[in-house]
């Protein structure tokens, strides 16, 4: 989920309402992530050392591995899905057609079916502690991902590079004032709070395996993080998500039957 403000849409676009529990929720989320940053064992910044989590450098010495897993995916792209259709949430920001993603696991969730195509990829993120969700991020070339953030500091964000544009300045993140670009092989981490926005003003793709997972705390952090994860897994959102993600594996399956 995210935090910006609704831009005019077509209907077929529209974003549903929030229910009541989770407009609750959102209005005091501020205190439930203060209390997690007061916790967290690695401070509160928006960009993050990779080397304060020991699991990087293994996802990293695979990134081979799963690059290839991620090429066998891409030659069936078609049936990979628009992040928004799996989404509705993301609609205020997901360029349409522009951004797709293939789904490992979500809010703890295993889509089964997509974890037995990338073997390699989902053996090498279960050492990762705390996973919450992993999935192939595909942004288009001249994708542009407007100013938003997350609603929740229980967890941080990792990326790794796999198809990086060769014009890296020009496919680029800012993170509050930081702007980073991505390399293949090379994990970056950061705490997707903070306001951030995204640019591919190229004219290749730009893929990444996207990982959060949560953020290391002492034990205040960890009940509070948990119960509000735990509230989000069992979400309408996370809910409805999963149901559209079937839908999407049958047109994988049936691209994979073809010639």
């Amino acid at each position: 989920m995210n935090d910006l403000s609704p831009a005019p849409a077509p209907a077929e676009r529209k974003v549903p309402p929030l229910p009541p529990l989770f407009r609750v929720g959102k209005r005091l989320r501020h205190r439930f992530s203060a209390l997690i940053a007061r916790s967290s064992t690695v401070g509160d910044t928006p960009v993050y050392d990779p080397k304060l989590f020991p699991w990087i450098s293994n996802i990293e010495r695979r990134w081979p591995e799963i690059r290839s897993e991620l090429d066998a995916l891409l030659a069936h792209q078609d049936a990979i899905p628009p992040l928004a259709d799996i989404s509705p949430d993301h609609r205020r920001i997901a360029p349409p057609g522009k951004w797709k993603s293939f789904f490992l696991i979500g809010y703890g969730y295993r889509i089964e079916e997509n974890c037995g195509r990338c073997p390699k990829t989902v053996e090498a993120i279960a050492a990762i502690p705390g996973l919450n969700s992993a999935f192939f991020s595909i942004l288009e070339p001249g994708a542009h991902i407007p100013r938003h953030r997350g609603v929740t500091k229980a967890i941080l964000t990792a990326h790794l590079g796999l198809r990086v544009p060769l014009r890296r300045e020009a496919c680029r993140m800012q993170v509050d004032e930081a702007t980073l670009t991505w390399k293949e092989g090379e994990i970056l981490v950061f705490d997707d709070t903070w306001f951030h926005e995204v640019w591919n003003d190229t004219d290749e793709q730009r893929v990444i395996l996207l990982v959060q997972f949560r953020r290391p705390t002492g034990w205040v952090g960890r009940i509070v993080g948990g119960l509000f994860l735990t509230a989000v897994r069992r979400s309408r959102f996370v809910q409805d998500a999963r149901s559209r993600l079937g839908n999407w594996e049958k047109a994988m399956r049936k691209l994979e039957r073809e010639p």
